[in-house]
């Protein structure tokens, strides 16, 4: 199988995260959607990664979608609990992780418009949501090891995801000063080969 997607994106992060954790085999093919010679929209009509190319021809877009068919591909290493209960609480965990990453994203590409076609109020309003989002999951957190459970699974690599492109495109958020559970936590998750071989670069 084939992986599609840019190396800073959080998204995509998360699924290489994924398949080195489930010690899948894959090719990495570096696409940005921003580039014009882009060719994700021929296997995403929605234009975004990461695309997930199967070997027969399908393709799977969404990190989530990728993620939790991954997860099904082999036992070994399950980051998505069966129990109903607890696959909500793990997804809950992602959607929130996810959430952070969006609203870091959005306030990027406004950022990267010519200045008077900036929404300040439109970036405020999306800083607010990574604030609040942070605020959750520490509160959520709290003194536990791992953000759902009593082991690492989705939820955490969703979060360290998060919070390492913040690291990356706003390191202006200073997260760790104000949540420092936060920061072990990605002590912890930067310790794994999945999250040290997949940093982004700085670019």
């Amino acid at each position: 199988m084939k992986l599609i997607g840019s190396l800073t994106s959080p998204f995509v992060r998360k699924v290489r995260v994924v398949l080195a954790e489930k010690r899948i085999d894959y090719e990495m093919q570096v696409d940005v959607p921003w580039s014009e010679d882009t060719k994700v929209p021929e296997y995403n009509p929605l234009g975004k990664v990461p695309v997930l190319l199967m070997d027969e021809g399908t393709s799977l877009f969404d990190s989530r979608v990728i993620a939790e068919y991954l997860d099904t591909v082999t036992p070994l290493g399950r980051l998505i609990p069966e129990g109903s209960r607890e696959r909500t609480l793990v997804k809950r965990w992602e959607a929130l992780a996810d959430g952070i990453s969006e609203a870091a994203a959005a306030i990027v590409v406004e950022s990267r418009r010519p200045a008077k076609l900036q929404s300040k109020d439109w970036m405020t309003r999306q800083r607010g949501k990574v604030v609040r989002g942070l605020k959750a999951a520490s509160i959520d957190l709290g003194e536990k090891n791992w953000c759902s459970g009593d082991t690492y699974n989705l939820s955490d690599i969703a979060v360290g995801c998060a919070l390492g492109f913040l690291d990356l495109r706003l390191p202006d958020i200073d997260w760790r000063a104000s949540y420092p559970n936060l920061e072990k936590l990605y002590g912890k998750l930067m310790q794994r080969a999945s999250f040290k071989d997949t940093v982004p670069p700085a670019t």
